[in-house]
C-alpha cells in the first residue's frame, strides 16, 4: 500500500461533501461554497489562495523542488431543480440540488489537496487546484478562469466527473480524441397570423410551419452528416396555441445539437438556419432565431490520459480501470485545452445494484460515497507521476 493512503481524510471528505450537498448554490452564485473551500484550504497549510473570479477558488501548492505545473479541476455549482433523493442530508434549498455530483468533485479535490499539502517535500513542481464556478450554464466558468491568466503556466489539466450507473470506484477513460460532444442549441420564435379555426385561409399557421421545420431537421443527420459520426439533434420544446378552434399567431421551439467534428458543427448550424429561413418564406411567416454555440468537444490528450490510466491502475488495480467510448454529454472543461493538454475522466458512482440507478441530473440521483476514495487516489497518484 502507498504510504499516503492512510493520509486520505475519508471521514472529513464525506463531511465536506454532505455539507455542500445540503447547501447547494446555483451557477455564478457559489459565494458560500467558495468561502467554505477557502476555509478548508487555509486549514491545510502550505497552499496559497487566489480568486480568478468572484465565486471560484484557485489553490496553489509549490513543491520543494523546481518542475512542471499541473492543474486539477473540480466544479462547484448545483442545478436548478428540487431534490427527491430522501437522503438525510438532502438539499435544504428550494429548487437547487447537487444532482450532477459537483459536491463530490469539490470534496474529492479538497481531500487530494490535503494529502498533497503533506507531501510538499517530495513534489518536483507545482500543483494547482481550481474549484470552478458555473459549469452548468453557458458560457461556463472555465472560460473566465482561462481568461484570468492565473493558470497560464500550467503544463497539464486533469478533470474528473462522477457518473451514476458506472461500477462504483472504477476509473473510466477515453484516452485519445473527443471524449464528449460539443453542446449547441437554438431558440426559435415563429410569427404567423392568427385566425378563427373555421377560416384557416385567413391565417398563417405557425404550427404547420414548425412541424415542417421539425420534419426537415430529421434530414440534417441522415443526409448532411457522414454515416457513423456522432450527432444528436433534439427538439425539446414546441409550444403554440391556447384553444382548439383558434389558429395561433405564434409558436416557439427550442432544441439541442450535439456534435464532435468542428466542420460538421458549423455545417449543421448553417443547415438549420437555412431550413428555418426557407420554410418561413414558403408559408409567409417571419421568425426570430437565436442559435447559440456553447461548449466545444473535450479532446483528451493521449499521453496525459495514458498517464492517468497508469496511475489509476497503480493505486486501484487494473480491474478497476477501463477504456470507454465517447459520451454524448458536454463539459466546459474543454476550454482548458486552450492552455495545456487535458484529460477528462469518469469516476463510477455506483449502479442500480448499489441503489444508484438514477442518472446524473435526475431528482433522485445518488452515488455510493465509498467511490470517492478512488477519485482521490487517482488524482494524487496522477500528480505524483506527472511531476516525477
Amino acid at each position: 500500500m502507498n504510504e499516503w493512503f492512510d493520509k486520505i481524510p475519508v471521514e472529513e471528505m464525506i463531511e465536506w461533501r454532505r455539507h455542500i450537498h445540503q447547501n447547494p448554490e446555483l451557477s455564478f452564485k457559489e459565494y458560500n461554497t467558495a468561502a467554505y473551500v477557502k476555509e478548508k484550504l487555509r486549514s491545510f497549510g502550505q497552499i496559497e489562495i487566489a480568486e480568478p473570479t468572484e465565486t471560484s477558488v484557485l489553490g496553489i501548492l509549490k513543491g520543494d523542488f523546481e518542475g512542471k505545473t499541473i492543474l486539477l479541476r473540480a466544479d462547484m455549482d448545483a442545478l436548478p431543480m428540487q431534490e427527491e433523493s430522501g437522503l438525510p442530508y438532502q438539499s435544504v434549498v428550494a429548487n437547487a440540488a447537487h444532482t450532477c455530483g459537483h459536491d463530490t468533485h469539490t470534496a474529492m479535490l479538497l481531500a487530494a489537496a490535503k494529502v498533497l499539502s503533506g507531501m510538499k517535500h517530495r513534489l518536483h513542481g507545482t500543483v494547482k487546484f481550481i474549484f470552478q464556478h458555473a459549469e452548468e450554464v453557458n458560457p461556463g466558468g472555465a472560460k473566465s478562469i482561462v481568461d484570468s491568466g492565473l493558470i497560464d503556466d500550467v503544463d497539464a489539466v486533469i478533470g474528473l466527473h462522477i457518473i451514476s450507473n458506472l461500477d462504483a470506484g472504477t476509473i473510466n477513460v477515453h484516452t485519445e480524441g473527443p471524449a464528449t460532444t460539443a453542446a449547441d442549441g437554438f431558440f426559435l420564435n415563429i410569427q404567423g397570423k392568427g385566425s378563427h379555426g373555421s377560416m384557416p385561409q385567413k391565417g398563417i399557421d405557425p404550427i404547420i410551419v414548425g412541424v415542417q421545420m421539425i420534419n426537415e431537421f430529421q434530414t440534417v443527420i441522415s443526409r448532411y452528416v457522414t454515416p457513423g459520426e456522432m450527432v444528436v439533434l433534439t427538439v425539446g420544446e414546441f409550444k403554440a396555441g391556447e384553444a382548439p378552434n383558434i389558429i395561433s399567431d405564434k409558436a416557439y421551439m427550442s432544441a439541442s445539437v450535439r456534435t464532435v467534428n468542428e466542420e460538421t458543427r458549423q455545417r449543421i448550424a448553417q443547415r438549420i438556419k437555412d431550413i428555418v429561413d426557407k420554410t418561413c418564406q414558403i408559408y409567409g411567416a417571419s421568425y426570430d432565431l437565436d442559435y447559440q454555440f456553447s461548449y466545444p468537444s473535450v479532446i483528451n490528450d493521449k499521453n496525459l490520459s495514458e498517464l492517468v490510466m497508469k496511475s489509476a491502475k497503480e493505486v486501484l488495480g487494473a480491474e478497476m480501470v477501463r477504456e470507454v467510448p465517447i459520451i454524448s454529454a458536454s463539459e466546459d472543461f474543454a476550454y482548458y485545452r486552450q492552455i495545456a493538454p487535458i484529460s477528462f475522466i469518469q469516476l463510477g458512482g455506483g449502479t442500480a445494484a448499489d441503489g444508484c440507478g438514477f442518472a446524473n441530473h435526475h431528482p433522485k440521483f445518488m452515488i455510493k460515497e465509498d467511490s470517492l476514495i478512488s477519485g482521490v487516489k487517482t488524482e494524487v497518484q496522477s500528480v505524483l507521476n506527472f511531476l516525477k
